[in-house]
Order: structure tokens, then sequence, then C-alpha cells
């Protein structure tokens, strides 16, 4: 199952890479989308969720990489203080 990386700019500037183990993230996400954090938030929840349930479909489990990577995503959120601040979608490899 291919594998897809999204490197997102946060509000503070810090770019980070992110990991999806489906490319189902692509129907959620494309480079240069800018968002609110509240936005992101769901899109990401959402988009990690499927790409989880697609490696559940194929192999019998969840994806745990997945799960990991959305806990990453939610506890990067909480730092800030103001959702309707911009996140942006770099690229995608």
């Amino acid at each position: 199952m291919p594998e897809v990386n999204f490197h997102v700019r946060w509000p503070d500037g810090r770019v980070e890479q992110c990991y999806s183990p489906s490319t189902v993230i692509r129907e959620h996400f494309n480079p240069g989308d800018q968002m609110t954090l509240a936005e992101f938030r769901q899109r990401s929840e959402t988009a990690l969720t499927e790409a989880s349930a697609r490696v559940a479909a194929k192999f019998g489990y969840h994806c745990s990489s997945a799960a990991d990577q959305l806990r990453i995503i939610q506890q990067r959120l909480a730092s800030f203080d103001d959702d309707e601040q911009q996140i942006t979608i770099l690229k995608m490899d």
C-alpha cells in the first residue's frame, strides 16, 4: 500500500513532515492548501482514520502509524491558542 508524507507549515513557522499509510490523504489535502487549525484538525482526523481503515481492509488490522501521526497532530494543535490561525500544506511525496 503506497504511503504519503505530507509537509505542513504551522502558524509559528515550523515545518513538519507528517505520515499517512495510504494515498487517501490526497483526497483531503493538496500542496498549497491553506486552512484554519480547526479545519486541519477535522480533515486530518478524517483522512488518517480513513487511511487506517484502508490498511485494516487490506491486512486485517488498523494502522498504528496512522493513529500515532494523528496523536502527534492533536498534541501540536493543542499548543496553539487560536483555532483560526492558518496552516499550509507545503508538499506531498
